[in-house]
């Protein structure tokens, strides 16, 4: 059932993406390599996790992170922000801190299979802060590829929560 939920979640991003190849270049290998880099991370956070704390996981990422941020400053140069976008970009740091620990905490109780499909629900919030924040108005196939990724959400929801009532049920008899 899960394997069926990630093929339609998988199925569900590339109606949302539109992926095609009339305007293939070397630039699509970056989603791949991040992709496989992501998956990594994900196995190593879980493995992880049964012997460290998740915040201690979370603060080496997070420090990882800022030591690239610094590199890619002296790449691209520093642009000092004004105040409404350094705050803007503290608060995307903050909260992305703290989806990190939970991401981090639902990979230590979790597996990845379960955990890494429901990822995909980001693209539907993206669409829905689109729509309400910038005004975007979703096409058909987006909101038809949402709902696909969401009904792989659901699958999975399903078939974890029956899972846990055998399992309850095996563990009383």
């Amino acid at each position: 059932f899960r394997w069926l939920a990630v093929i339609i979640g998988f199925i569900g991003i590339l109606v949302i993406t539109e992926p095609g190849i009339s305007e293939l270049n070397i630039y699509y290998v970056y989603p791949i390599i991040f992709c496989l880099g992501l998956s990594y991370v994900a196995i190593t956070i879980r493995q992880l996790s049964s012997t460290e704390p998740v915040w201690l996981i979370g603060l080496f990422f997070s420090i990882a992170i800022l030591i690239i941020g610094v590199f890619s400053f002296f790449i691209e140069g520093w642009v000092s922000p004004n105040l409404r976008d350094l705050f803007l970009l503290s608060m995307v740091g903050i909260l992305g801190g703290l989806a990190n620990l939970w991401l981090s905490q639902s990979y230590k109780y979790s597996e990845v299979s379960l955990v890494t499909p429901l990822k995909y629900l980001a693209l539907v919030f993206a669409i829905i802060f689109g729509y309400f924040i910038w005004s975007e108005v979703p096409t058909i196939k987006t909101l038809l590829g949402a709902l696909l990724v969401i009904i792989s959400s659901f699958i999975i929801f399903k078939r974890e929560m029956t899972l846990k009532k055998r399992l309850a049920v095996s563990r009383h008899e």
